[in-house]
């Protein structure tokens, strides 16, 4: 069906419905004449009558019933269809997918988005953790959360966190038994529990900073994780030194269960940024989800 035949079939199934072309030439804002001259060019094309016309009333023939019932209900729901979607420029609703790390997601994406879905009962959060860095276009996400030094400079970044600091630790049952470590280049005489990175099946290489000066150090260990939940708590059971997020570890700190060292060595990283690809075209309950995640100070 070519597309400048649309407007016809629609004028006939206005006529039909209302078994009147005054009625329904009112309904679509378009003359009686108009409309009629728009349903008989109609069935001029297709060979057929579709209506019956006396002076007093409209029906219609079996063909222009065949034709009410199979494209009328189509028509309604393109209609409907078309309505939820201008409905969401208004409503927050639909689903926000995001690709972040586990940390982000648990200290920051949850606790701030947690709220939001309690009062929008019509947004759905994705939140999917991984520590390879995603092509968000590509991979159909709406945004990202990296750490700001990894975010490409043609996105939109919003910062949702403080600065983080980092900090090695090890359990008292560990350090029992060596000597902590007093420079980066000490942690070839330690255990150390590894980060497996996606990317090439690498290890996450620990950034030192002091007076200055930057290291990156390649440490080896008997064990390694894909998740730093597990290497807190491989520190924890005494397996070797990690290399974690502060918050992760002040309270095992605090209360002794856990020992730091280099803490002289080890600097403050950059805040957790969202990022996503254009300004425009932002869906009522995307737009949300910046402001619920917006670092405040």
């Amino acid at each position: 069906m070519r597309r400048d035949n649309i407007n016809d079939y629609l004028a006939f199934i206005a006529v039909a419905r209302e078994r009147s072309f005054t009625r329904a030439a009112a309904q679509m804002g378009v003359s009686q004449s108009a409309l009629s001259y728009t349903v008989r060019t109609l069935e001029a094309k297709l060979g057929l009558r579709l209506l019956t016309r006396t002076t007093r009333s409209v029906g219609l023939t079996e063909a222009g019933e065949r034709l009410l019932l199979t494209i009328g209900p189509r028509f309604d729901e393109i209609e409907s269809e078309i309505a939820a979607i201008s409905a969401m420029r208004d409503k927050p609703a639909g689903t926000v997918r995001i690709t972040t790390i586990e940390h982000a997601a648990e200290t920051i994406l949850w606790p701030k988005l947690a709220p939001l879905l309690a009062q929008y009962p019509d947004i759905n959060v994705e939140i999917i953790s991984e520590y390879g860095l995603k092509d968000i276009v590509a991979d159909r996400y709406d945004a990202g959360v990296r750490l700001g030094e990894q975010v490409d400079q043609d996105m939109v970044s919003v910062r949702i966190s403080r600065d983080l600091r980092f900090a090695v630790v090890g359990a008292p049952s560990y350090l029992a038994t060596r000597t902590a470590p007093k420079a980066p280049q000490d942690l070839v005489e330690h255990s150390c529990i590894r980060l497996r990175l996606p990317t090439h099946g690498g290890f996450y290489l620990w950034d030192f900073q002091k007076d200055g000066r930057e290291l990156m150090a390649r440490v080896e260990g008997r064990t390694a994780f894909n998740t730093i939940s597990m290497m807190r708590q491989a520190a924890l059971d005494g397996f070797g030194l990690a290399y974690l997020p502060h918050d992760m570890v002040d309270g095992a700190i605090a209360d002794g269960r856990l020992v730091q060292v280099l803490a002289d060595w080890c600097p403050q990283r950059p805040a957790y940024h969202l990022y996503y690809p254009s300004r425009r075209q932002h869906s009522p309950a995307f737009a949300l989800v910046i402001e619920a995640l917006r670092a405040r100070s």
